[in-house]
């Protein structure tokens, strides 16, 4: 056998990991937390609007957002509360799961017989409710893909997630609009109906998650160990509190301490290392990107232009990028693909600096954009795989809730003074400081690679 034929049998058998059926599972996973968001956001602004509510208004309905950065808060109750019937007939993660689609199905049906100019409050108290019930979801799916499969597969599992949800982002804002366009046709006209029909539809799209809730299988978590301590805790408090206290108190303590216990635990200082690494490694990309339409808009570029080059080809090569990376990380390990998707972010951001050279060239944007996607897809398949391998079983919930909010924190911080900066400076400034400023993550990543425990 020739080096060449090697190589491509290699290549091969990385890529077979995509035929395994807990992958088909995340990308209908994928599907079921992607729909729910646009709904509360985008489309829910476009439909506000179009029925003449203000903009005052419009921007208070966009905090209700917000509730998916906080669902670290109540992921404990995720890991630890087991339901009543659902969990004996189901399992932990499927019963939360089932619990968490049925309450996102119930709320979009209700914004479904919602009037905005008749009864506002009630359309925001089913969007928050849509919002919350679909944080939940995101916290138990996530769990569910780390404890469903060995860490050589997280990225393959990591990617068809991505795919689903970037799927179901479209269903829920083009799709939604196509809907009630074809039930209201004359675009300049508000009709409730159309409206209505398209979020009824969109709760109908909903039974793919719930039926593949139903149908696959309930992953092996491993408890004992968190059970233990929950017993031995309410054993040595029953001497101090009565039965009942002693038990709300292990349990909380179990459910709510004992995950960052464990995390330090296992990790020791270089637990330190990692979070950093965990609270940097975006950086590049998030400094970047909360710029990036206000770059297009200043270099001329039309709203049809940014959506289609963005949209339509940034979408594809993210997708494409996400899938190559899951085949990388099966060939090569986490760590090395989590280093070069660190390097590509870097490198890519200067692509931008040349754009902002020659100003308004849509094939040059195109091309731009593509590259920068794909290695975008890479570095986030990489990065879902790490954070998924730093958690453990019976605390993945709780670890990955924290761990996924902990890496938007500071580079959302520094994000916030990209405006200032680029009002004193430049763009190509700019986007060169957005490509330095993730070489220490390089470094890192080296660290953490030579002092902390990983699998590969």
């Amino acid at each position: 056998m020739t080096l060449a034929s090697a190589h491509f049998q290699q290549f091969k058998q990385a890529l077979s990991i995509y035929r395994h059926k807990r992958v088909l599972v995340l990308l209908f996973l994928g599907f079921s937390s992607g729909l729910p968001l646009m709904l509360v956001f985008s489309t829910l602004s476009f439909w506000l609007r179009e029925a003449g509510v203000d903009r005052t208004a419009i921007g208070y309905f966009s905090w209700i957002a917000l509730t998916y950065g906080f669902k670290w808060a109540w992921s404990p109750l995720v890991d630890r509360l087991s339901l009543p019937i659902l969990t004996r007939l189901l399992g932990r993660r499927r019963a939360w799961m089932l619990l968490s689609q049925s309450l996102v199905v119930v709320a979009i049906m209700g914004m479904s017989q919602s009037n905005p100019l008749n009864d506002l409050k009630s359309l925001a108290l089913f969007a928050f409710m849509i919002a919350f019930s679909s944080a939940t979801q995101d916290i138990v799916i996530d769990a569910f893909r780390i404890e469903s499969a060995p860490q050589k597969m997280q990225a393959a599992l990591a990617a068809a997630y991505q795919v689903g949800y970037r799927s179901a982002m479209i269903i829920a804002t083009a799709g939604a609009l196509t809907i009630a366009a074809w039930v209201e046709p004359d675009s300049q006209t508000y009709n409730l109906l159309a409206w209505q029909t398209a979020y009824l539809v969109m709760a109908g799209f909903m039974a793919v998650g719930i039926l593949t809730t139903l149908l696959c299988r309930e992953p092996n978590v491993e408890t004992k160990e968190a059970d233990e301590q929950e017993a031995q805790l309410k054993l040595e408090l029953s001497n101090r509190y009565p039965a009942q206290i002693a038990g709300i108190i292990s349990w909380l303590y179990t459910a709510a301490v004992l995950p960052f216990v464990d995390f330090f635990k296992r990790y020791g200082r270089s637990a330190i290392l990692i979070l950093l690494l965990v609270s940097c490694y975006r950086i590049s990309d998030i400094v970047m990107g909360i710029m990036a339409n206000v770059f297009y808009v200043d270099m001329g570029f039309s709203k049809t232009e940014i959506a289609t080059i963005t949209k339509v080809y940034g979408l594809i090569m993210t997708l494409v990028g996400a899938g190559f990376g899951g085949v990388l990380i099966a060939r090569f390990g986490t760590m090395k693909i989590l280093f070069l998707g660190a390097v590509l972010a870097s490198i890519t951001n200067v692509l931008f600096a040349y754009q902002a050279m020659i100003g308004y060239n849509t094939t040059v944007l195109t091309t731009i954009i593509s590259i920068d996607n794909f290695s975008a897809g890479i570095a986030t398949s990489a990065f879902i795989a790490y954070l998924s391998s730093l958690t453990s079983s019976g605390y993945s919930a709780t670890q990955y809730a924290l761990l996924s909010s902990i890496m938007l924190l500071f580079p959302k911080f520094i994000a916030g003074f990209s405006g200032v900066y680029i009002d004193h400076f430049d763009y190509i400034s700019f986007f060169i400081g957005t490509s330095i400023i993730g070489i220490p993550v390089l470094g890192l990543i080296l660290l953490v690679n030579k002092y902390a425990p990983h699998p590969e």
